[in-house]
């Protein structure tokens, strides 16, 4: 027995030994990855020294461990774990982007399968190892979360008679109204009396024009009354916020496909078949970047120790989230979370009640909670829609638009700065900013899309709703980063962190699966500040 164990002993120990070469100490690595003992190779990279482990990270095929992922977590977050600690310069090329991707799509598409727990560590050192690969994902799903917003602009646009119709429909009305117009007016410009059209330069002059008769001013006055007429019609207004809406149309579809791009990029084996939505694809994604966030996040607090866990809780009267040491640090958030929950306060305590006593609603008891929750949803569309009409208009009106500045860096930064000082006029003014159009259209898209119920037309509490939502969700896509609602409308169970029963019936709590949704969730990044109300 003895001599076996010190025949053990000694094996140890010529293997330890043998990791003071780089090449041996590769192979071995390799070979236990191949054969899936990840904890077996990560024990030996915790043994190497600073010259050999960064010779054998400069080597070390990581794209095969991203393959792998996520029962090579342990492994990757040994390798960076221990050039952080023997802080070995120059640091080797990891894939660190890879590595970051690849945990967005197991996180994103993660159905309690205990994924988050065995990469929680991974992401930490990853953010700990490249700062900015933070920021990489940040500014990715905030990418993917504006793809999935413009998916919903598609819509129907008002004509000028006020009534909902297909944008291609509109704009073909509206040059139709052109072509019509135009017709008459050069029709009209053969018919101008030689005194409106003054051919000759020299009847042009202007001791000429002096000497023009009482006869010859009525019938020029005649003559260009009657062109104008023409070409001066409310009706052929519309057509530059048909071209705005259609230009941001393009956009929207241009990001969407930019973005399934970058997707198919970081992740080869993706399957995009012909049926399946894009926007669960995105929202996939999305909800992958944002767990990656949270678990760096919870690294730093962790490694920082300066920010304690918050517990949740759990309210059935609201889904207001807040924390006291943020709420000091930026009062303006607080108070426009505070106003958000005060328009779903309204819903419940007016809009809801007021639905109810309609007699066409009473067979569809479930019918009033989807109109208010349409009414916030389509209240952050309208609103966002309208301020970035806005500061296009802005833009355009300076002469501050890409193609006429070009691309330099000096041009991008000055027409940056022209729209965060647009925005801050808009922040200052939000109280009071005209929100008319985006009321309008948030009414108009419900009642055209619910025409066999002509009594929400008549409905003051629905119409009081509408503005206070505009007008709440006017100042929250103005703040810098924006708050938004959440557009996960997918989760089937209730989530504490982001979910609250509508009703305190004990008979609604004997289940946590999400029956629908009344009111959207509010996020400020990737924190819920007022959680969603859910029916059960």
């Amino acid at each position: 027995m003895n001599e076996s164990r010190e025949r053990f002993r000694r094996e140890r120990e010529r293997e330890k030994n043998t990791y003071t070469s780089p090449r041996l100490a590769l192979r071995r690595v390799l070979l236990l990855a191949e054969g899936r003992q990840f904890r077996e190779a990560a024990a030996i990279l915790s043994r190497l020294g600073p010259a050999v482990l960064q010779s054998v990270a400069s080597e070390l095929p990581v794209d095969l461990l991203v393959e792998a992922l996520p029962h090579s977590a342990h492994l990757i977050e040994t390798l960076l774990n221990r050039l952080i600690s023997l802080e070995v310069s120059p640091r080797p090329e990891i894939q660190c982007e890879a590595v970051a991707w690849r945990l967005v799509g197991l996180l994103g598409a993660d159905q309690g399968s205990g994924v988050r727990a065995r990469t929680a560590r991974l992401s930490c050192a990853l953010v700990h190892y490249t700062p900015d690969t933070r920021d990489a994902i940040d500014a990715r799903r905030r990418q993917l979360d504006a793809a999935v917003q413009g998916l919903g602009t598609h819509g129907l646009t008002a004509d000028v008679s006020g009534t909902l119709i297909s944008l291609h429909v509109a704009m073909k009305n509206e040059l139709q109204r052109h072509v019509e117009v135009y017709k008459q007016a050069l029709h009209k410009l053969e018919e101008l009396s030689s005194v409106t059209v003054n051919q000759d330069p020299a009847s042009s002059s202007h001791q000429r024009l002096l000497a023009l008769s009482h006869a010859d001013v009525e019938r020029r006055l005649i003559d260009n009354k009657s062109l104008l007429t023409i070409v001066d019609k409310p009706a052929l207004r519309q057509l530059p916020t048909l071209v705005s809406s259609l230009a941001a149309r393009v956009e929207s579809d241009k990001a969407v496909l930019a973005c399934i791009g970058q997707i198919k990029r970081s992740d080869p084996t993706l399957d995009l078949n012909d049926t399946r939505p894009v926007a669960g694809v995105l929202m996939s994604y999305s909800r992958g970047c944002a767990a990656v966030l949270s678990q760096m996040s919870e690294g730093d607090s962790v490694g920082g120790g300066s920010v304690a866990p918050r517990s949740p809780t759990d309210s059935a009267s609201d889904g207001y989230h807040s924390d006291s040491d943020d709420s000091q640090q930026d009062p303006d958030r607080s108070k426009l979370v505070s106003q958000y929950a005060a328009v779903w306060a309204r819903a419940a305590d007016e809009t809801l009640p007021a639905l109810s006593a309609l007699e066409p609603l009473r067979q569809t008891p479930h019918l009033k909670y989807k109109i208010v929750f349409s009414v916030a949803v389509l209240s952050f569309r309208a609103a966002i829609s309208l301020r970035d009409r806005r500061l296009n208009e802005v833009k355009a009106l300076l002469g501050a638009n890409d193609d006429e500045l070009g691309s330099s860096e000096a041009s991008a930064a000055s027409v940056a700065r022209l729209v965060t000082a647009a925005t801050r006029v808009m922040l200052h003014t939000a109280h009071s900013f005209p929100l008319g159009e985006a009321e309008r259209t948030v009414i108009n898209q419900v009642t055209s899309t619910l025409r066999e119920y002509p009594c929400l037309n008549s409905c003051g509490a629905l119409h009081a709703l509408a503005a206070a939502a505009c007008r709440a969700a006017w100042a929250l896509s103005l703040r810098a980063p924006p708050l938004r609602i959440d557009t996960d409308f997918t989760p089937v169970v209730m989530n504490s962190e982001k979910h609250v029963r509508f009703s305190s019936d004990p008979r609604d709590r004997r289940s946590d699966l999400i029956k629908s949704f009344v009111w959207p969730a509010l996020m400020d990044g990737n924190r819920c500040v007022f959680r969603a109300i859910v029916i059960t």
